[in-house]
């Protein structure tokens, strides 16, 4: 009797704290979970969220965007007198931005105004290049790989093609003149040369994924080719794909910069981070201000995307135990 009532009061007992802790640890986590705690452990990735948040806003809220307004009060695109014989007028201690925080360019405009305009330039055709690189090189992979034989051969061949041509010398060819048409074309162009990378990595899952156990089963129960790419296969390339485009994110920021640079990109009236320093490449040695912040906020765009895209790499890695402190 006194042994019974041992084990029913084993058995109703509350667990203790260490005990509790011991059934939380088991508990199982859905792989999205796990995903979002390696990422937010990252701090790299972390610092690049924060900083590029911080460019975002700062562009887009400091001289407004598609016709609202912004906090400065100049424009980019206005001829005015020298100030301060064109210096910057920015203080750390006290801060100060004053009348014109990163100077005046050789023709008297607000500088500050015009790396804003320059940034929101940059990012949209960033984007934009990401975008169009992902879907093109999702589909042409996917396809490939799935189908394979003269599908995989023709579409790879054609990538091979691409590839074979240096980026820099298809966009120098034909850049100059689409982005007279503005910068939606201009960064439609440029996604339409820099997705083979992605293709290629996503044909390389495709093959490996279309003789898993789980894409026989849909296959035996007659699911469709379209459903089986759709819900069976493309969900497990996410992470190859969303960390490529990442990086193809920050590779368009720098391809842009470079063509800009060299006349090839974006044409006035509008300009962007690469067109800001080439037309002020003049005054280097007498007003190097006019390098240092659209450089500056070139190599924070590209640190920034490249850190994010390093935390979803390590994110997305199954075999990944520890994330990078």
């Amino acid at each position: 009797m006194t042994l019974q009532s041992q084990d029913t009061d084993i058995a109703t007992a509350t667990p203790t704290r260490g005990q509790t802790d011991r059934i939380r640890t088991t508990e199982a986590k859905s792989q999205g979970r796990l995903i979002r705690e390696r990422f937010f452990r990252h701090k790299g990735a972390l610092a690049g969220i924060a900083l590029l948040a911080l460019i975002f806003l700062l562009a887009f809220s400091s001289i407004g965007f598609a016709g609202l307004p912004g906090w400065w009060n100049k424009e980019y695109d206005v001829l005015a007198a020298r100030f301060n014989e064109g210096r910057p007028t920015l203080t750390l201690w006290p801060f100060s931005l004053g009348e014109h925080p990163f100077g005046q360019d050789v023709l008297g405009r607000d500088y500050f105004a015009l790396t804003m305009r320059g940034t929101q330039t940059s990012l949209i055709i960033a984007f934009i290049v990401g975008l169009v690189a992902m879907v093109i090189g999702t589909t042409v992979g996917a396809v490939a790989g799935y189908f394979r034989g003269w599908t995989e051969a023709f579409l790879m061949r054609i990538t091979d093609v691409v590839i074979t041509i240096p980026t820099v010398v298809i966009a120098a060819a034909v850049a100059g003149i689409v982005a007279k048409a503005g910068i939606i074309p201009f960064a439609i162009f440029l996604g339409l040369v820099t997705w083979t990378g992605l293709a290629r990595l996503v044909r390389g899952e495709f093959l490996s994924l279309r003789e898993k156990e789980f894409v026989e089963s849909a296959k035996s129960v007659g699911a469709s080719s379209v459903r089986i790419i759709f819900r069976h296969i493309l969900p497990n390339t996410v992470g190859v794909i969303i960390v490529s485009t990442t990086l193809a994110i920050s590779g368009a920021i720098l391809l842009e910069t470079a063509l800009s640079y060299l006349g090839l990109g974006v044409t006035a009236p509008d300009t962007s981070l690469g067109k800001a320093i080439n037309d002020n490449r003049s005054a280097l040695t007498v007003r190097p201000w006019l390098f240092l912040w659209p450089g500056a906020f070139i190599i924070g765009i590209a640190l920034a995307v490249n850190f994010i895209g390093d935390g979803l790499r390590d994110a997305f890695d199954p075999k990944q135990t520890r994330v990078k402190q």
